[in-house]
């Protein structure tokens, strides 16, 4: 059952629902939104579980996750929208594509990946669920360090995951690492593509861009020296004119 997420709206244009990563909420994208608001109607949900929006409890899908946009999408009266999605956002946004295809216009998948999870990293994900279960939001601050590459932005991601919920943090990280390969699904889509990608980043390897970009020829490749695994938050500008890409070459 989809939840009722909260959101804020700015910018006007087509519709280009941001979805952030992992343990952050819809304020990751404060730095991008000045790049995009004068080409998109900018949507950005806290998604299930962070920020302002809705808990519940763990056991749910990164499926029911995008169901949540999907509804979302329908209490706007908005047909379809690009979707913008930043790590775990782009896996929502991956299986987003997959079971509401004709709700989508297109895609950008920032520092993320369609691979599912190796073991080991699936098992290191359930190890972090029982350290938050036990320690609260403490054992995933450490997050702040790796999610750039450039340390200057560390407070403040830092600000961000430390206001967000166990129990949200707890029913991500299951929803991850039980997620799907995505790579199949890829290679039939139809609508336009970019992928942007840090060279230095620490936690999703730019192979993984590559290895997406084989499946899709067609898409936009942006590789980016410098950044590390957040893009919009590192590079804002020049993430956002490969997003403005969706428009142009949609």
């Amino acid at each position: 059952m989809s939840v009722s997420l909260s959101y804020h709206r700015i910018g006007q244009g087509a519709p280009l629902v941001l979805l952030h990563g992992f343990p952050l909420d819809g304020a990751f994208w404060n730095p991008i939104l000045p790049y995009l608001r004068e080409h998109f109607d900018c949507i950005v949900p806290d998604l299930r579980g962070f920020g302002a929006s809705p808990l519940t409890e763990p056991g749910y899908t990164l499926e029911e996750m995008a169901a949540d946009l999907s509804a979302l999408l329908v209490e706007l009266d908005i047909s379809a929208a690009f979707l913008a999605g930043h790590s775990m956002g782009g896996y929502i946004a991956l299986a987003f594509a997959r079971c509401f295809n004709d709700q989508l216009l297109g895609l950008a998948l920032l520092g993320t990946q369609a691979a599912p999870d190796a073991p080991e990293r699936r098992q290191l994900r359930y190890e972090t669920i029982e350290q938050v279960r036990r320690d609260g939001i403490a054992p995933v601050l450490g997050m702040a360090e790796k999610l750039t590459f450039d340390l200057r932005h560390t407070p403040s991601l830092r600000q961000i995951i430390q206001r967000q919920h166990p129990v949200g943090v707890m029913g991500a990280l299951q929803a991850m690492a039980e997620r799907p390969d995505a790579l199949p699904g890829l290679a039939t889509l139809t609508v336009p593509v970019v992928i942007v990608h840090g060279l230095q980043d620490g936690l999703v390897p730019v192979e993984r861009a590559r290895q997406m970009h084989a499946v899709l020829p067609q898409a936009y490749l942006l590789e980016l020296p410098g950044v590390g695994h957040s893009p919009p938050y590192e590079a804002p500008e020049q993430t956002a004119q490969a997003v403005i890409r969706l428009v142009k070459d949609g």
